[in-house]
């Protein structure tokens, strides 16, 4: 039976139900036609399934800034193949990504979420992601449609921007999904455009449906439906569930005509469609799963290939592990390693490899020494699992109760991290009145430590049977995203003996909240770190680096910086991780650098180490992937692809902060490179750099005609390497309004020392077009003449060019 016989057996009042979620995560089911709930899932880089729980932990992927620096689209579908694999273990059926607006300013809080600076690259990356989810039988979703590229009131900011810079930089990151790999669903942002909230936007239609073909659901950020006025566009279905601004109010509005039934039809019959396409509609199946599928193996391969070897102008890297006796591994990143961003993005993973416990592992005849050298975390961490006891159980772990008004225990159960979320499931927080966290610690080592809860809401802090601190956690601003992953801290002092267990116990009050996600709780227990005498732990890491062969410093962010809810105010590293490279690599200038950052940071001592890297947040196999970069076992396959800033005065396009309401692009297409080529001002390193262990030679650049070029790419170096060839265009005499150069194309090629390939660079459909406005209408326009292309290894190291005429 097809999907309009489906449509026609269905009342209004079922119609109505279908386009609002069943809870925080699924959809109606329709038994009556065959159709059963949907499952939805947050899943860039990674898939967490319905419940945030360590006890279905998911494959924790690179961050989609490392996946973008492969300028891979072969990595890029295997990345979604991987998810789409991850989704059907977890029975999940949509995919919440890839998230594919852009990096306009490196502030951007979910920077590390989105692909690049660039709509070129953005968009075939995105593309192929979206092949690889969907060939498995599981939606994908590309978000957040549209010119959501920054978090500060997210809710309600409005982004004015002229039609022109929409269709040619932010739509154009996601035309190719749709067009090419036939996303089935697109997510609405929060944000406004051009006055109009992007549920309630005439972008819906034109050019999503109208203009590339989209026949999906266009399903809300979550809570992004605010008005019945939103059904009368193309918006399809309003997350969560069960209570939204449609359901009744909706129902009324189609008897009363102030909305076409028709429209509702259309809606449904997406959402039916979709449902055929998962295999959530009776006869209808999905495909096959893939067997043996290395699920670690691809995130450690995936991590490597989005490495970017940013400067190794002493030749120290690789490393030659016979020549390693000692090595000393510095900062609170190469043992507390960040894989991932803060927010929705989050995953949980089985385990996660440590830089520290990738080189131990990679060198396993070395003495490998740490030192933390200087504190980054901010706030309170989590509990090691191999320190807690469950006082339930005995075993390894903790007991959770939520409670009611009256005492009485609602729901309980053993837990094996003391970092939890709710956010979907069976816990009745709306129903209870208390939640409590038992579990009896053993400290490792001795001292003063703060003992502490993070959270939102009033709480107590027990040891031992004594109340420590009574307090109300408080949130910064009104984001109810950020106040509930990333909540602020209550801690403390408490003094400890190592191998002296310890009863701890945090209630934390559950008051009726009158709105937003109010049966959702984030709460974790744990330590405040100590950070009362930095230049102790840099002194202590200098001598450790005076007496090693070689020094690994790892330094990054936290997830205070990077995270969902809210934007950065800095690009400089947190805590006094410069001091502490800067008195590493005086004593030792065999001191390579690795920055565990999601999205740029300064780095005004680049000059003074051996080498620098960025890895960015990489994934659960991080630390493996990185030994294997360090130790030439693998190429770092990473370019840049955001520019990275020398000061953050530097930066052309910065500002996140909306001002009465208003974001203003009014840089128009000039972001990015574009901006920095603009303006003049030389970046640390530019768009598409990055280098490698190998050398090339490229030669012979010839268009084709303006759909492609080609090109001979040779490895002139003494082992096999992996390079990524850039093609720019340029018009410098243009009547148009244009860039100084644009991306117009790329391919990875990878050659044994000694080979050479002539290969073909496919030019992306628009290069050579602008977007024209003009009383008469708007649309795709060709200025003929000469353009220029240059071809090369980043955009600021471009030695070859050709002259092309376009009519």
């Amino acid at each position: 039976m097809n999907v309009d016989d489906l449509l026609g057996r269905l009342s209004l009042e079922e119609k109505v139900r279908v386009l609002t979620g069943r809870d925080f995560w699924s959809t109606h089911p329709l038994p009556s036609i065959g159709l059963r709930s949907m499952v939805l899932s947050d899943g860039p880089s990674g898939v967490r399934g319905p419940v945030w729980d360590e006890r279905d932990p998911s494959l924790n992927l690179p961050s989609a800034t490392a996946l973008s620096s492969s300028w891979d689209v072969d990595i890029a579908h295997r990345y979604g193949v991987m998810s789409a694999l991850e989704a059907r273990r977890k029975n999940v059926d949509v995919v919440l990504g890839p998230t594919i607006n852009l990096h306009r300013s490196p502030l951007g809080g979910r920077h590390f979420e989105a692909f690049s600076e660039d709509p070129v690259l953005t968009a075939d990356l995105a593309a192929a992601y979206v092949a690889g989810v969907q060939e498995l039988g599981v939606g994908a979703t590309p978000k957040h449609y549209v010119a959501n590229d920054f978090e500060t009131d997210r809710f309600t900011a409005n982004v004015v921007v002229d039609e022109r810079t929409l269709r040619e930089v932010y739509l154009l990151a996601f035309e190719k999904a749709v067009t090419e790999s036939k996303a089935w669903l697109v997510m609405s942002a929060y944000n406004s455009i051009n006055g109009a909230t992007a549920s309630e936007n005439d972008l819906l239609e034109t050019p999503l449906n109208t203009g590339w073909g989209f026949d999906g659901v266009v399903v809300s950020d979550w809570t992004a439906v605010r008005s019945v006025e939103s059904a009368k566009y193309s918006q399809d279905l309003a997350m969560p569930g069960p209570v939204g601004a449609w359901g009744d109010a909706l129902l009324e509005a189609v008897r009363s005509g102030a909305v076409e039934e028709a429209a509702i039809d259309r809606k449904v019959r997406r959402i039916l469609t979709l449902a055929a396409r998962v295999g959530a509609l009776e006869g209808h199946e999905k495909p096959p799963v893939p067997s043996q599928v290395d699920g670690p193996a691809f995130a450690r391969t995936a991590a490597a290939e989005g490495t970017v070897l940013l400067s190794n102008g002493r030749q120290v890297l690789p490393w030659r592990s016979t020549d390693l006796t000692k090595v000393a591994v510095i900062g609170h990143n190469a043992r507390a390693a960040r894989t991932q961003g803060g927010g929705s993005a989050t995953v949980i993973p089985e385990q996660v490899v440590s830089p520290l416990d990738g080189l131990r592992r990679a060198l396993p005849d070395a003495e490998i020494t740490y030192s933390i050298g200087a504190v980054v975390q901010e706030g309170v961490g989590e509990f090691s699992l191999d320190t807690m006891t469950n006082p339930q159980t005995g075993e390894r772990g903790a007991r959770v109760r939520f409670l009611g008004a009256d005492g009485s225990e609602m729901f309980a159960e053993d837990r094996f991290s003391s970092a939890l979320v709710y956010l979907g499931g069976n816990a009745p927080i709306a129903e209870s009145a208390l939640f409590e966290f038992r579990t009896t610690w053993t400290p490792t080592e001795s001292g003063a430590v703060r003992l502490g809860f993070a959270s939102v809401g009033h709480g107590r802090i027990f040891a031992d049977g004594n109340l420590l601190r009574e307090d109300t956690a408080v949130p910064v601003g009104t984001d109810l995203g950020a106040a509930l992953l990333s909540p602020p801290s209550i801690s403390t002092p408490l003094d400890v003996v190592a191998g002296r267990p310890i009863d701890i116990r945090v209630e934390l009050d559950l008051p009726k909240a009158d709105g937003g996600l109010n049966n959702a709780l984030s709460i974790t227990v744990g330590i405040e770190p100590s950070n009362d005498d930095p230049q102790a732990l840099i002194d202590e890491a200098v001598a450790a680096a005076r007496d090693a062969d070689v020094v690994l410093v790892v330094v990054g962010t936290n997830a205070k910086v990077e995270s969902e809810g809210y934007d950065r105010t800095t690009l400089a590293l947190p805590g006094h991780q410069d001091e502490l490279v800067r008195a590493v690599a005086a004593a030792n200038p065999r001191t390579v650098v690795a920055v565990n950052a999601g999205s740029p940071v300064l780095l005004p001592w680049r000059d003074e180490v051996a080498a620098v890297l960025t890895t960015y947040f990489g994934g659960q196999e991080y630390g493996d992937a990185l030994a294997d970069v360090l130790l030439g076992r693998t190429e770092p396959g990473g370019r840049l692809p955001t520019t990275w800033p020398r000061e953050q005065a530097d930066v052309p396009v910065i500002d996140v902060t909306p001002e009465n309401g208003v974001v203003r692009y009014d840089e128009g297409i000039h972001i990015g490179y574009r901006a920095w080529l603009k303006a003049g001002t030389d970046p640390a390193y530019a768009f598409g750099h990055g280098l490698g262990y190998t050398t090339w030679d490229l030669s012979d650049l010839r268009a084709n005609d303006p759909s492609s070029v080609a090109l001979t790419v040779r490895n002139t170096g003494e082992r096999t390497g992996k390079h990524v060839v850039q093609v720019y265009a340029e018009r410098p005499d243009s009547a148009v309004d244009r860039p100084v150069r644009w991306l117009a194309g790329f391919a990875v090629v990878r050659l044994d020392a000694g080979q050479a390939r002539e290969i073909t660079i496919h030019l992306h459909e628009h290069t050579f077009e602008h977007w024209a406005v003009s009383e008469d209408g708007a649309g795709w326009a060709t200025e003929s003449g000469a353009f220029t292309i240059r071809a090369g290894s980043s955009v600021s190291d471009l030695p070859l060019s050709t002259e092309l005429q376009v009519r």
